[in-house]
């Protein structure tokens, strides 16, 4: 079985003006909520179980898939008190038993990566955590990734005078047995500004593929409204 954990437990505040009425993840694009297009594209590169880290409005995403989609089942782990994406990763990890490895996606983000390419990058670079990188020159809302020739990476969000970067694209695989995410992820906590840096300095080993694929975060209401556009025409 190879998961997938999908942090779906936002609050969303940037959307609401565009969808006052969903939580974030079953945002309908062209009358399909935005998650069943990540449970699509994903089951298609062979996951075979979600684990939803849910918090707002967890009852409206629960009630709209049930525990499964398209015969593949989902688990639900929900944040009585928001957690921050690291916290909710946290608690979402103790409900996936393959130590082998397991997916960890963003739910307000679609990026087409080959999970096969991305496994064996990791695998290669002996990654105890692996991001997939999109280019961008939307500096003010990305900041790139500095990484060495051989892809590890050395600084997170590093600012730049450069007119495009690499930036975070929400699509990690990760080790738990090696990130330990007890002990690094405590409390309330963001994965990405908190947590990465202290995995970082403890000498842990990060990766960054550079992926040519399509990319697109519905969290503000400009994306959100191009994302039918973008899903519809060949993203996948």
């Amino acid at each position: 079985m190879t998961t997938a954990i999908i942090l779906a437990g936002g609050l969303g505040t940037r959307l609401r003006a565009a969808v006052p009425d969903w939580p974030k993840p079953i945002a309908p694009v062209a009358g399909k909520p935005f998650l069943a297009y990540l449970f699509d594209y994903w089951i298609g590169q062979g996951i075979d179980h979600f684990i939803l880290s849910v918090g707002y409005r967890h009852e409206a995403i629960r009630g709209f898939f049930g525990t499964s989609y398209q015969g593949t089942p989902i688990d639900y782990v929900v944040e009585t008190e928001p957690l921050g994406t690291g916290g909710a990763l946290r608690m979402a990890a103790r409900h996936c038993f393959d130590q082998k490895g397991f997916l960890l996606l963003n739910g307000d983000t679609f990026f087409a990566v080959d999970l096969t390419a991305l496994r064996l990058f990791a695998s290669k670079n002996n990654a105890d955590l692996c991001l997939s990188l999109f280019e961008t020159n939307d500096i003010q809302r990305y900041h790139g990734v500095e990484r060495n020739p051989d892809g590890m990476i050395t600084s997170i969000y590093t600012k730049t005078a450069c007119e495009r970067v690499w930036a975070n694209g929400g699509v990690y695989w990760c080790v738990p047995e090696r990130l330990q995410l007890e002990t690094h992820a405590k409390g309330v906590c963001s994965f990405e500004n908190n947590v990465f840096p202290v995995l970082l300095s403890s000498g842990c080993r990060l990766a960054g593929l550079s992926v040519k694929a399509p990319f697109i975060d519905i969290g503000v209401p400009e994306d959100y409204y191009r994302a039918e556009q973008f899903l519809n025409n060949g993203a996948f």
